[in-house]
């Protein structure tokens, strides 16, 4: 893992070859221990191998963060969770991903003891979205990763758009606390962080012993979990400046077996 997260691949110098041994790689890792985080310079590396140029719809990608809707369904009542949603799904055994028509979220209260239980509904990430750049460069590396670890399957893709703002004080971005998401694999990219310090991820067995504790700070780090094997929180961020806004940014894609 530590080999993974020292390479540093400047965007545009991966070779269409490499693209397999790299995924290899990451693959290998997620198999051995349940997770992996991934630095900027390999993420870049990966995304531009599976998109030439995904680079050039970061900045409309990022800002899109700006236009997320509240989550109305906090059992914690908070108001400080923005999110936009949308699903897809693969045949068996395909990377050609396709759009499902427009649906709620659910979760049980086994994986989700705050919101779970309920059908919630969520605005739709915007479909010039999800045409561009970088949401097809991401879409293109979680099929293909998770093709790798789980061959052959068919998949239910769900994808959110998270931002949690903390503007008016600390806030939570996994209030429910550590758990399971109930899929297969999560793929997490760090988007964008303004005026916040903490948010510390961490990873744990299935018997709740720490395995690691890492805090995404950098614009297109990421992490990639077997939601099976381990199970993941983060602490709260706090703001740096009380009098300026606040937040973190986070695209979260989970795969489940159909």
């Amino acid at each position: 893992m530590d080999n993974i997260h020292k390479r540093a691949v400047p965007i545009g110098n991966l070779a269409p070859q490499l693209y397999t041994p790299l995924i290899a790689e990451v693959c290998d890792t997620v198999n051995r221990n349940g997770f992996v985080f991934l630095q900027p310079p390999m993420v870049a590396a990966l995304l531009n191998s599976a998109v030439p140029g995904f680079v050039q719809g970061w900045e409309d990608f990022r800002l899109s963060w700006n236009h997320l809707d509240q989550d109305a369904f906090m059992g914690d009542g908070g108001t400080y969770r923005f999110r936009r949603y949308a699903t897809f799904f693969t045949e068996q055994g395909s990377r050609h991903w396709q759009p499902s028509p427009h649906q709620p979220h659910y979760q049980t209260t086994v994986h989700n003891p705050l919101n779970g239980g309920i059908v919630r509904h969520f605005a739709p990430i915007p479909t010039e979205l999800c045409e561009g750049l970088v949401f097809s460069a991401v879409m293109d590396l979680c099929c293909a990763c998770f093709n790798v670890l789980a061959p052959h399957c068919a998949w239910h893709i769900e994808v959110h758009q998270f931002r949690i703002d903390a503007s008016a004080g600390a806030a939570s971005p996994t209030p429910e606390g550590v758990h399971r998401d109930g899929v297969d694999f999560v793929f997490m990219l760090m988007v964008n962080r303004v005026n916040v310090v903490e948010g510390e991820t961490s990873i744990y067995d299935n018997d709740q012993r720490l395995l690691a504790r890492h805090s995404m700070i950098h614009e297109l780090e990421a992490a990639l979990l077997n939601d099976a094997q381990v199970r993941h929180g983060v602490s709260a961020i706090i703001p740096i400046h009380p009098d300026r806004p606040a937040h973190r940014d986070v695209l979260v894609v989970t795969f489940k077996k159909r």
